[in-house]
């Protein structure tokens, strides 16, 4: 299948906006720069075209732009198919409660908030291609780092919030202490 290698600039730059979505819309792959806009495009119309499931692997190290790529992918789906100004997709398929983030987070020597968790979106499409719905599982990585980090590393961050929360009187059953 087609590989596209993004790099993570670490800051925001214009090649995301709605104007640079509908100017991959309906190209064809090759027609123009590599861009997740382009890879989305393709998936969009094989889908369309063979009426069969399309997938994209977005895979890198940490804090590489997996999840961000995600993010974009799924604004190119809602704006193509229609449905961006109904549904904030990637903000509904994405968002996570800070329950999740600290369960699956923690400080690598990349990143201070390294999401250990591989995800897995599923997004569903009527008859029109207009996006109906998502679905999103969440695996563990790293269950090693429960028991041991590498040296500058940390474990996950819920950890050391129920550590530092150990005095409040709703944890007090829990039976935590901060040593």
């Amino acid at each position: 299948g087609i590989v596209l290698v993004a790099i993570n600039p670490y800051e925001q730059l214009p090649i995301y906006e709605q104007d640079v979505i509908y100017a991959y819309s309906g190209q064809n792959m090759g027609d123009m720069d590599p861009h997740i806009f382009a890879v989305a495009e393709e998936a969009y119309k094989q889908m369309a075209r063979d009426e069969k499931n399309q997938s994209i692997i977005v895979s890198g190290e940490s804090g590489a732009g997996k999840t961000v790529s995600a993010k974009y992918a799924m604004r190119f789906f809602a704006t193509v198919g229609g449905s961006a100004s109904e549904t904030n997709i990637e903000a509904k398929v994405l968002a996570s409660s800070p329950i999740m983030e600290a369960i699956g987070n923690a400080k690598t020597t990349r990143n201070d908030n390294s999401s250990r968790f591989g995800k897995y979106i599923q997004i569903g499409f009527d008859k029109r291609y207009h996006i109906i719905g998502a679905n999103m599982r969440t695996y563990l990585l790293e269950k090693s780092r429960v028991v041991f980090q590498a040296e500058d590393e940390r474990n996950y961050h819920i950890f050391y919030q129920l550590c530092a929360s150990a005095s409040l009187p709703e944890f007090k059953e829990l039976g935590l202490s901060k040593s």
